[in-house]
């Protein structure tokens, strides 16, 4: 089971609070939308000309690390094709009885998103072909010898897939997506806009100085820029006079112990043990989770992606090992592994 972190970017579990902040200050067009810009380029063409010709926009996957707004920009699509969006995903749907009952609820120029694309079963996969291509929808009456086929029509859709893991789609459904875009992450500039942005439509008063400082903390997802900003307003209220400035910003993020690469005591733990306990590493991924008491898949999936990202962190054949870089930055002295010797 995954921990919940402030610094991780997938949603905070069952967080409702969360789920309403996000939805309040998620935008709803491209005018909006800060950030990707390529992307939306591509996709306003694209929508421009699918509106132009009174066709529906072919079909879409986002992919990229999680909390930099593929979800946000399913909806600023939907916004700008005028159309509704019906949101699901794949772990939801399980049988494919259920994404045949989503389809045949769909109306003409309607948008479905699927997030976690990638995690939808390979037989529900195979439902999508036809009805990604055709518009029609292949289903299966009765089971041995008497068993038949029918094929219904659909509505003329646009599918929206998201994922963290293109890898994981099968080659057949990842070539039935006309527009394939990765979001890249975010400069410090584009979130502290987002930051402002964000502050804006919460009332909170924030100067760019501090807006900056989060910026520069949230590992440039905005999605860890947001909720900082959550914690930094409630400590500004209890502790001040609810402005965030830079020193109301610095202390805030002292408590939250979010140094100034953005890293949080779990991955300064990890990076620690390493360098203590290994000299630096190399050492493999389950000793890693041993020694720090974390599951492999929390450790794979929410520390060691942002660790590499900014080099503190390099993976080698024999296993995982901490950088120069991470030596300076947690004021560690580099000791030669006393094994090294011996090779």
């Amino acid at each position: 089971m995954a921990i919940e972190r402030i610094t991780q970017a997938t949603p905070q579990a069952d967080d409702a609070d969360e789920q309403e902040f996000e939805l309040k200050i998620r935008p709803h067009d491209f005018e909006n939308y800060i950030g990707q810009e390529r992307i939306k380029k591509n996709l306003q063409l694209a929508i421009t000309a699918a509106k132009k010709r009174e066709d529906v926009l072919d079909h879409v996957l986002l992919y990229g690390p999680p909390g930099l707004g593929k979800t946000t920009m399913a909806m600023v699509i939907a916004h700008e094709m005028g159309a509704q969006i019906r949101i699901t995903s794949g772990p939801a749907i399980e049988r494919a009885g259920d994404l045949a009952s989503i389809l045949t609820n769909l109306q003409d120029g309607d948008i479905l998103f699927i997030d976690e694309i990638h995690r939808l079963h390979r037989s529900i996969e195979e439902v999508l072909y036809s009805a990604m291509e055709d518009y029609k929808l292949d289903i299966m009456l009765g089971k041995g010898p008497s068993a038949r086929s029918l094929r219904l029509d659909l509505p003329k859709f646009t599918l929206i897939g998201a994922t963290t893991r293109t890898g994981a789609l099968a080659a057949p459904l990842r070539d039935r997506f006309g527009h394939i875009h990765r979001l890249e992450f975010y400069t410090p500039d584009e979130v502290q806009q987002i930051i402002a942005r964000a502050a804006g439509i919460l009332g909170v008063k924030i100067d760019a100085p501090a807006a900056l400082r989060l910026a520069e903390r949230s590992r440039l997802t905005p999605r860890i820029a947001n909720r900082l900003l959550k914690r930094v307003r409630d400590y500004a209220d209890v502790n001040g006079d609810g402005i965030v400035d830079t020193d109301i910003s610095t202390k805030a993020l002292a408590l939250l112990e979010i140094d100034e690469l953005g890293l949080d005591p779990a991955d300064r733990m990890i990076l620690v043990s390493i360098i203590d306990n290994y000299a630096g590493g190399p050492v493999g991924i389950e000793t890693i989770a041993a020694m720090t008491a974390e599951e492999r898949s929390t450790i794979e999936d929410f520390i060691e992606p942002y660790l590499l990202q900014i080099g503190l962190l390099e993976r080698t054949p024999r296993g995982r090992k901490v950088t120069p870089k991470a030596y300076g930055h947690l004021h560690k002295k580099h000791k030669p592994d006393p094994r090294e010797k011996l090779l």
